[in-house]
């Protein structure tokens, strides 16, 4: 399954419109929703305190500071199905 990992921290508005848009896709899209803290690991708080909220898509970090809905629902939907364009 598809995962969609966002880092974050308390009290972070940027945080809660990245989590609203990802909530929006979540009705449209299967994959699963891992939010990370930030604040509990001092590794992620440095790597990650002044990009937030830092967006991952199966491992690979696609946006800092907002989510590009566009975007996300391309990767979310998948690459064509071939044989659908071909029996236009």
């Amino acid at each position: 399954m598809t995962r969609v990992s966002v880092y974050v921290r308390p009290g972070c508005h940027l945080c809660d419109d990245a989590l609203a848009a990802i909530s929006r896709l979540g009705a449209s899209y299967e994959f699963s929703l891992q939010v990370v803290d930030i604040e509990g690991d001092p590794v992620l708080h440095a790597r990650y305190l002044e990009r937030i909220p830092v967006i991952e898509l199966d491992g690979e970090e696609l946006y800092d500071f907002f989510v590009d809905e566009d975007d996300l629902r391309l990767r979310l939907a998948g690459p064509p199905d071939p044989l659908e364009s071909s029996r236009a």
